[in-house]
């Protein structure tokens, strides 16, 4: 392996990304003591700020973005959703396709915005009930208006969750520019509570991909090792991917918790980027200005649990840990209403090994003794962690030829791999369901009688 290979440790655009999380924390402070306007507008300046100094004349893709949402949701309030999501799709993905012809690639704010329209299409359904039914609508969750194009442009830029995330609803925005006293909510101790892994994965990330540098794999001379050493790269590449994302998912939950965006009483019982589940008591103050004593937690802005991700038995449980913010708005938004690049491979192979796992668990893993399932569990641990080393070579790798060029280059183990586990799950259900059809049968021939 070459030197200029391996030296090769974080790219310009994770210094940058990097610097801007980190900046973003202490930003954070100085905006949860402003009031609702010092908010809304200072904190969309700074993320235009944001946007344009890396994205450039690009930014003009997300401004495009919002204007046409806007537009949609006036027009059609009570349907904007389904037209909003087609609308932004549209948009993405014809410049996606236009970077065949080496065209830039856009950088819409595709989530925002089909959850902004979402959220108005639930305001507008609200209202007619309650003109049908004569009484205020009590929906968790429902915008308390109309927002303007101020309101959409200050939500959509909002430096808060910009560049990495986490997706947080507009309702999560206007709840944080109307809190009633932000300085009872506790930012210090949160912060170092979720910080303190940081500095930890952050050093696993510079050691590992010093020595497995993810360019070798683009490179002939990787092609020229033997099967073993291919098999085991995608286990550090994999291992890289996640403490990379571990940092800045964590750095930009810190930047959310100083500012104390997010903070809802603890019995909201909120979700990560959804917000509150249920009713809940907001802070008040008695006659001689003493605050209500309440709980706060930052579930809403939570984006990623990694000892979740790395110790689950389940591929499915390892999807809920991870980006858990856009798990949501994928489960709310697209799961329930709709039935590139490479990484869409990788998508397309989560089915399949989840159609695996779930033979597996009919047909022989439910059926093991407490002992038995015990082990039954670490071997689908470490299958799991396997399924997702490989598939994270289509996300690393971007392009459809390097990623086909190194899954052919192992055989596409994992997907023959979990065709087989999935066939071997269906046949042990169907023997195991022949046995017990049989056992009924002999107990109809011959049956007992006692006197």
């Amino acid at each position: 392996m070459s030197e200029e290979i391996r030296l090769v440790t974080m790219s310009p655009e994770e210094i940058i990304y990097l610097s801007v999380l980190l900046v973003s924390i202490p930003i954070g402070f100085l905006f949860k003591k402003g009031g609702p306007k010092v908010k809304q507008f200072g904190g969309a300046a700074a993320g235009l700020v944001l946007t344009l100094a890396t994205c450039h004349i690009h930014t003009l893709h997300s401004l495009i973005t919002i204007l046409g949402t806007w537009f949609i949701i006036n027009i059609s309030p009570r349907s904007c959703h389904y037209l909003t999501l087609g609308w932004t799709f549209s948009y993405l993905l014809f410049f996606r396709t236009v970077t065949f012809f080496d065209l830039p690639e856009p950088t819409p704010f595709t989530n925002a915005m089909v959850s902004l329209a979402n959220e108005v299409q639930e305001f507008t359904q609200a209202k007619k009930q309650e003109v049908t039914s004569f009484s205020k609508s009590s929906v968790i969750g429902v915008i308390p208006k109309m927002p303007g194009l101020v309101e959409i442009l200050c939500y959509s830029y909002c430096y808060v969750g910009l560049m990495t995330g986490p997706f947080y609803r507009y309702r999560t925005h206007h709840d944080w520019l109307n809190q009633p006293d932000s300085s009872v909510i506790p930012s210090g101790q949160p912060l170092l509570s979720r910080a303190k892994m940081i500095p930890i994965f952050g050093g696993f990330f510079l050691v590992v991909s010093h020595f497995f540098p993810l360019n070798y794999v683009r490179s002939d001379a990787f092609y020229e090792q033997g099967l073993p050493f291919r098999l085991f790269y995608m286990v550090p590449i994999f291992f890289i991917f996640r403490m990379r994302f571990y940092v800045a998912w964590l750095c930009a939950e810190c930047a959310c918790i100083a500012a104390a965006f997010g903070a809802y009483p603890t019995a909201a019982k909120s979700r990560s980027g959804g917000g509150p589940t249920v009713e809940y008591e907001p802070l008040s103050r008695s006659a001689d200005g003493e605050a209500s004593t309440i709980t706060y937690d930052y579930e809403t802005i939570k984006n990623i649990d990694p000892h979740g991700t790395d110790f689950c038995v389940k591929v499915k449980d390892g999807m809920r840990y991870w980006n858990m913010s856009v798990q949501w708005w994928l489960a709310q938004y697209i799961y329930k209403s709709a039935p590139v690049r490479s990484y869409v491979m990788s998508f397309l192979t989560i089915p399949l090994c989840l159609a695996a796992e779930g033979a597996m668990e009919s047909g022989l893993l439910k059926h093991l003794s407490s002992s038995g399932r015990l082990y039954g569990d670490w071997v689908q641990w470490f299958l799991k962690m396997r399924a997702y080393d490989y598939m994270c070579m289509g996300f690393v790798l971007l392009t459809f030829e390097d990623t086909v060029r190194y899954w052919s280059s192992i055989y596409y183990c994992i997907h023959i791999g979990a065709v087989a586990f999935f066939l071997l799950g269906k046949v042990l259900g169907f023997r195991r369901g022949q046995g017990s059809q049989k056992a009924k049968d002999g107990a109809v021939e011959n049956p007992q009688h006692f006197e």
